[in-house]
């Protein structure tokens, strides 16, 4: 597995930080950031110690929706879902192979990691479907 990259706790990632490290797959990002805002869906980045590197949580009003993990190259989103919600995913018109990788996840606690990575605007779909699955959850 990759490690993350903004490990500097006195570097802020703004645009152009975020458009260095994330290269050739910047524009996807750009775009899922604006397709967020469009939904009322905001990133608020903060340091974390305990992984020592920036991490964006996706905030829908007060509501944690997941994360949003910088890596050299490209982005993931990541939505934890409980057991309970488990047959419902399955319904999710996502790719299939996200999916796949869902059930083979490792719960942490009560929580199972769903990942999206960001390559190019054509994942962002995926990660825009997981989430207004996630904002609809009690």
């Amino acid at each position: 597995m990759n490690a993350l990259i903004l490990k500097d706790k006195e570097v802020f990632p703004t645009d152009e930080v975020l458009e260095n490290v994330l290269k050739n797959s910047y524009p996807a990002f750009a775009r899922l950031r604006d397709e967020l805002t469009a939904t009322d869906v905001r990133i608020e980045w903060n340091y974390y110690n305990d992984g020592k590197a920036w991490m964006g949580k996706m905030l829908f009003k007060k509501k944690n929706l997941g994360w949003l993990q910088i890596y050299d190259g490209y982005c993931t989103t990541s939505c934890f879902f409980m057991e309970r919600h488990l047959e419902a995913i399955d319904g999710l018109d996502i790719t299939e192979s996200i999916k796949t990788n869902f059930y083979q996840q490792k719960s942490s606690g009560k929580l199972t990691p769903m990942t999206v990575n960001i390559h190019t605007a054509e994942d962002i779909d995926d990660t825009l479907k997981m989430l207004d699955f996630k904002k609809k959850l009690k």
